[in-house]
C-alpha cells in the first residue's frame, strides 16, 4: 500500500512538472492596441500652415514736399475716415515755379481722376454680382420651402458661401473707390501750391476769389497754411513709417493703415497638391488660438508657384492659397495681421462610409491589409481602401462596422496569434 502511494505521488508530481513545462512552452497572448470600424464622414484633407493677412493695406504718402510735423499715431490706433489727423506738412520756402512743375501737378489730378472713374464700374459690378448671389439664394429657399427634394443643404451653404464672399469684394471696391477719391483731393490740394496766383484767380462770375491753399479735409485754423493730411479709411494703423519731424518729398510714405478685421489667410502649399485644391473648398482653421476651429473657404489657388527651401534643406515648389474667413469678426476678434494657424483644406469629402485609423493598414504586396481580431486571434484581411488622411481611411471593402482592428500592428504580431487588449 505504502508503494501505492508512493508512486502515486511520485506521479502527480511528474505530472505537475510536467504541465509547467508545458505551461511555460505555450506562446502567451500579445498586448495590442485595438480599435473599431465605424461608420462616418471621411475628409481628405491637404494640411499645412498658414498666416493671416490684411485684405487691403493702404500707406499713406506725402502730395508734396515740405516739413513733416511729427507723427502722434501709433501702431494699433484707431483711424476714422476723415476725421483722424495723420500728419502735418508746413510748406517750404517759395520757389521758382516753372512750367514742368505746373504740368506734373495738373497730370497727377488727371490721373487720380481716372482711378477714381475706373473704380465706379468695378463697384457696380461687384454689387451686380452681390445682388444677383442674394437673388440665387433667395430663389433657392423658396424651391427649397416648396420642395425640399429640389434642392440640398450642400448647395445651399455654397449659394451662402458666393453671397458672403461677393459681399466682401464690394466692401473692398467701396474702400478703392473712398481711397481713390482721397488721392484726387490730394493731388488737386497740391495742384493748388504750384499754380501761379492769376491761374486760380477768376470765378464763374469774372470776379477775382480767394487764392488759400485748401486741404483735402477741413484744417485746424493756422497762420502758416500747412497741409493737413487725414485718415482716408476707417481702421488701424499697422505702421508709422516716418514718425520723428523731417522734410519730406512727395511720395514719402507716411502711415500703413487697414481694417484688422478684413482678414485673409495665405497658405504655401506644396505643388503637387495645389492642383487638387479647388476655389470654393471648404477650410478649417485650427491652433490659432480660439476655443473652436475657424472656418474658411479658398477663394484662389495662385497660378504661379515659388521656390522654398525646407528645414530639411530640400528645395521645395509651393504654391499660395488664399482662403477667406467666413465665420464673423466678432468670432475672431484677437486674431490679427501675421498671426499663425494650422489650415486643413478639404479636397474631398465621403459621408456615411465605413472607416479605420490609418495605423491599422499595412502593405501586403501591392495590396493594403488588417488584423482582424476574431475569438482573440488575430486573422490578416485583405481590405480595399477609399478615401485617406492623416487618421482615417474609408474601407470600401474587406471589413464590416463593428469589427475590431489592430493599430500599429508591431513584427510579434502575425496571422493567428493570440491577442490581448494593452
Amino acid at each position: 500500500m505504502k508503494s501505492f502511494a508512493r508512486r502515486f505521488f511520485l506521479f502527480v508530481f511528474l505530472a505537475a512538472i510536467a504541465g509547467l513545462i508545458v505551461y511555460g512552452m505555450w506562446p502567451a497572448p500579445v498586448e495590442a492596441d485595438l480599435a473599431a470600424v465605424t461608420r462616418g464622414t471621411i475628409r481628405e484633407t491637404v494640411d499645412q500652415d498658414g498666416k493671416t493677412r490684411i485684405r487691403e493695406r493702404y500707406v499713406v504718402a506725402a502730395p508734396l514736399a515740405g516739413r513733416l510735423q511729427r507723427i502722434e499715431l501709433d501702431a494699433g490706433d484707431r483711424v476714422e475716415a476723415g476725421e483722424t489727423l495723420v500728419a502735418v506738412i508746413e510748406p517750404l520756402a517759395p520757389e521758382l515755379l516753372d512750367d514742368r512743375a505746373l504740368e506734373q501737378a495738373e497730370a497727377n489730378v488727371r490721373a487720380a481722376e481716372a482711378r477714381l472713374a475706373r473704380t465706379t464700374p468695378l463697384l457696380d459690378e461687384a454689387r451686380a454680382n452681390l445682388a444677383l448671389a442674394e437673388s440665387e439664394l433667395q430663389r433657392s429657399l423658396a424651391a427649397r420651402e416648396r420642395n425640399p427634394q429640389s434642392i440640398t443643404a450642400s448647395e445651399i451653404d455654397d449659394l451662402e458661401t458666393l453671397r458672403r464672399t461677393r459681399g466682401a469684394l464690394v466692401r473692398a471696391a467701396e474702400q478703392a473707390q473712398d481711397v481713390a477719391r482721397f488721392e484726387l483731393e490730394q493731388a488737386q490740394a497740391a495742384l493748388q501750391y504750384v499754380r501761379l496766383p492769376e491761374d486760380n484767380a477768376t470765378s464763374a462770375s469774372g470776379g477775382e476769389v480767394s487764392h488759400e491753399r485748401r486741404a483735402p479735409y477741413p484744417e485746424q485754423p493756422d497762420e502758416r497754411r500747412n497741409f493737413v493730411i487725414r485718415a482716408p479709411i476707417n481702421g488701424a494703423v499697422f505702421r508709422v513709417l516716418q514718425e520723428s519731424a523731417t522734410v519730406v518729398t512727395p511720395g514719402t510714405e507716411l502711415v500703413e493703415i487697414g481694417d484688422p478685421r478684413d482678414l485673409e489667410v495665405e497658405i504655401d502649399v506644396l505643388s503637387r497638391d495645389a492642383v487638387k485644391i479647388r476655389p470654393g473648398a471648404a477650410v478649417q482653421l485650427e491652433q490659432w488660438g480660439g476655443d473652436k476651429p475657424l472656418n474658411g473657404t479658398v477663394r484662389v489657388v495662385e497660378p504661379s508657384g515659388f521656390t522654398k527651401i525646407s528645414t530639411l534643406g530640400v528645395e521645395e515648389q509651393r504654391v499660395n492659397v488664399i482662403v477667406d474667413l467666413t465665420d464673423p469678426p466678432s468670432q475672431r476678434a484677437a486674431l490679427g495681421d501675421g498671426f499663425r494657424v494650422e489650415a486643413r483644406i478639404v479636397i474631398a469629402e465621403a459621408n456615411d462610409v465605413l472607416k479605420a485609423p490609418t495605423s491599422a493598414l499595412f502593405r501586403v504586396g501591392d495590396d493594403w491589409a488588417v488584423f482582424r481580431l476574431e475569438e482573440g486571434f488575430a486573422r490578416q484581411r485583405i481590405v480595399q481602401v477609399g478615401l485617406q488622411n492623416g487618421l482615417e481611411a474609408e474601407i470600401v471593402a474587406g471589413v464590416s462596422e463593428g469589427d475590431v482592428v489592430i493599430t500599429h500592428p508591431g513584427d510579434n504580431v502575425v496571422d493567428g496569434v493570440a491577442v490581448k487588449p494593452r
